[in-house]
């Protein structure tokens, strides 16, 4: 019985059949070469592969930070004036600068959510991103805590988001 019977026979080929036979032959083995480790990548398995020790060396790199991304709502659910673009900007340099002067970044943005009375509400407003290292979570959790409710009390806001992940950074 030959060796590797699902492999096409190239016994009594010649010339080009014979090239054409042993091309396939080739490629078919180089597609599961190359495949094998991929599949084993995709489906998380444990078995050694080249894309495992690309990820370990890409994990070596960078330390564990936290990102922290809050979302203000500029419009009061009572009907005032919408904060400004000056009034953010000043809150930001009263509250958030002092707390996180490493560097923070500020996005525009329109957003929806359901108020305390059951109405969507559609406005304008501000996603910051704050990324800090994961050693300080305890300190700065105090910090973010005191700027939401800074917001919430000084534009009468029902509440400003707060969302987290774990992350690693390389400065």
């Amino acid at each position: 019985m030959p060796r590797f019977p699902h492999l096409a026979s190239t016994k009594g080929l010649t010339g080009p059949k014979q090239h054409t036979a042993l091309t396939a032959a080739a490629a078919a083995l180089a597609v599961l070469a190359v495949g094998t480790p991929v599949a084993y990548a995709t489906l998380g398995d444990d078995a050694p592969s080249a894309s495992q020790s690309a990820t370990s060396a890409g994990a070596a790199r960078g330390k564990a930070y936290i990102e922290t991304r809050l979302l203000f709502g500029t419009e009061r659910p009572e009907g005032g004036p919408d904060v400004t673009d000056r009034q953010f900007l000043a809150f930001i340099d009263e509250e958030v600068t002092p707390r996180f002067p490493n560097g923070l970044t500020i996005q525009d943005g329109r957003g929806q959510w359901r108020d305390s009375h059951g109405v969507i509400e559609r406005e304008r407003s501000y996603e910051l991103t704050l990324l800090y290292p994961a050693s300080e979570a305890r300190v700065r959790d105090v910090q973010i805590e005191r700027i939401r409710n800074a917001y919430e009390k000084a534009y009468a806001q029902d509440s400003v988001a707060r969302i987290e992940e774990r992350t690693t950074a390389d400065f």
